[in-house]
């Protein structure tokens, strides 16, 4: 897995028991080199010869994932022959389900022939095909990890923060909030040459300013548009911040910086108050878990316990990957693993595109 905050890959290799339950074999995590990252960044907008250079990009991110697979098999001790197959989501630089298509650069062909493993990749078009979203995707997985007896939300911190609603005898719910990492991170990286701001000490230096908060809120449409929804870096960039900005130029970058910490944490509440207020407890995974300040912020907007999914069984940094791993799984065994009551779609369908090892 490589998500919207682009700052590496993420891989695990995992084993299904006969009850549905993964067990964790490894675990690797490669940064993503300074220039990959840039053209994966660049190419979320348009611009020149963007065919050739996606081209171009998509094999090395392969490549990338190819050498994941190979720290992977070595730290457990495994063969390529004792995979069933490798669930490689590829990177997202387009998402408009709202146009009918959602991109994502891979070369899962590439892939199967670097590592001699089936791929299953491509899971978000068939959703979008069928008039969903085609994320988030992760929910039933979640559900799997999770569902119990009482009502409860799985919030996912990547570059974009998304929830996975849980409640006993329901289909599980889910949808985007709106930005986790991807405006704390540039904006850090625009003022202090940091690609993150580590624990969120920096914001911490700061001061929430609550009139911009609320115009931030305020001022973004999509914040208040009902599920089903997801969004990205289409929506939520530094174009977008810096024109809400514009007419706050008294404010210090670390006041902006704990404002929009405290975004992040606020728009996730207002979103889990409007859609399960009776939730007890967040679990949280993904980078943002990482992040001691914004899990602060998070505690005290959400108004109930907040904790890492690391306590409940799985490690908040393997949790993405493991959803695709398992998803992946569910391509195989022909599973339609689309929810409609998350994404949209006019029905359930199987996901991803097998490519054969």
């Amino acid at each position: 897995m490589s998500g919207t905050s682009l700052d590496g890959v993420d891989g695990v290799l995992m084993r299904l028991s006969a009850d549905g339950s993964p067990q964790t074999l490894s675990g690797a995590a490669l940064p993503m080199p300074d220039d990959l990252r840039a053209e994966l960044l660049a190419l979320n907008a348009a611009g020149h010869d963007e065919l050739e250079r996606a081209a171009h990009a998509a094999n090395a991110l392969a490549r990338l994932y190819a050498g994941a697979v190979e720290h992977l098999l070595a730290d457990a001790g495994l063969p390529a022959s004792a995979v069933t197959a490798i669930g490689a989501h590829g990177q997202t630089v387009r998402h408009r389900p709202e146009r009918g298509y959602t991109i994502q650069l891979n070369a899962p062909a590439l892939l199967a022939e670097l590592t001699g493993i089936d791929v299953v990749a491509d899971f978000r078009s068939r959703d979008v095909a069928a008039g969903g979203q085609g994320a988030p995707l992760v929910p039933p997985f979640h559900a799997a990890m999770f569902g119990g007896d009482a009502p409860r939300a799985v919030l996912n911190l990547g570059g974009i923060a998304n929830l996975t609603l849980l409640a006993p005898d329901q289909a599980p719910r889910g949808f985007d909030t709106g930005p986790a990492n991807v405006l704390l991170d540039a904006w850090c990286q625009r003022h202090t040459g940091q690609p993150f701001d580590a624990d969120g000490r920096w914001a911490a230096s700061g001061r929430v300013d609550g009139a911009l908060l609320q115009a931030l809120i305020a001022g973004e449409p999509w914040l208040q548009s009902p599920p089903p929804k997801s969004t990205g870096r289409d929506l939520f960039n530094m174009t977008w911040l810096d024109a809400r900005l514009a007419g706050w130029k008294d404010k210090t970058p670390a006041d902006v910086q704990a404002t929009l910490q405290r975004f992040t944490a606020q728009t996730v509440a207002d979103a889990l108050d409007a859609a399960l207020p009776q939730a007890v407890e967040v679990l949280v995974c993904g980078g943002g878990a990482r992040n001691a300040g914004l899990m602060r912020d998070l505690a005290d907007a959400l108004r109930r316990p907040v904790r890492a999914t690391d306590e409940a069984g799985v490690a908040a940094q393997w949790m993405e990957a493991l959803a695709f791993a398992w998803l992946a799984q569910m391509h195989v065994d022909g599973l339609k693993a689309g929810v409609p009551e998350v994404t949209g779609a006019r029905g359930p369908r199987v996901l991803g595109a097998l490519y054969p090892a």
